[in-house]
């Protein structure tokens, strides 16, 4: 049986009408819920802010369906998973609609470490703010978008 942990995955951007079955069976794949713990419905999609969802008992904290559908529609998002004591740490994989995604190490609450071998490598305190700021994303409100209408992300 797979390890399993908390995750929670927070999706931005303009998503074409054409994509949002593709998006909610994505979604639903997945059994996530919101932050209260209510099934995922359209109502979540307000146009104000990303999209906000969790599980909990995820194999491997990893959300492969729906993050791989946000990559190839280019829809922001940053994603963490809870630790799993003994497999592997607490981390923050933040995808920007462009670059590929960047996966960074964090603790149970979600907030970035820098290890002392970064710290060397990355070589000043300019730098490592740098990549501190990198870890974490303004996301746009996740909204939908007609068809031809202008905009990923």
């Amino acid at each position: 049986m797979a390890d399993r942990v908390s995750v929670t995955i927070r999706i931005g951007g303009s998503l074409p009408r054409a994509l949002l079955a593709d998006f909610i069976a994505a979604i639903e794949g997945e059994a996530l819920t919101d932050p209260l713990g209510e099934y995922f419905s359209m109502a979540h999609i307000t146009g104000f802010g990303p999209l906000e969802l969790a599980a909990d008992e995820v194999a491997w904290g990893r959300l492969e369906t729906l993050e791989a559908f946000c990559i190839d529609n280019r829809l922001p998002f940053e994603r963490w998973c809870g630790s799993y004591p003994g497999s592997w740490e607490a981390e923050r994989i933040v995808f920007d609609g462009a670059a590929d995604p960047r996966s960074y190490t964090v603790t149970d609450n979600d907030i970035v470490v820098v290890t002392e071998p970064e710290v060397r490598s990355l070589g000043t305190f300019e730098a490592v703010s740098a990549y501190l700021q990198s870890a974490s994303l303004t996301l746009p409100p996740l909204t939908i978008v007609d068809d031809g209408e202008q905009g990923h992300g």
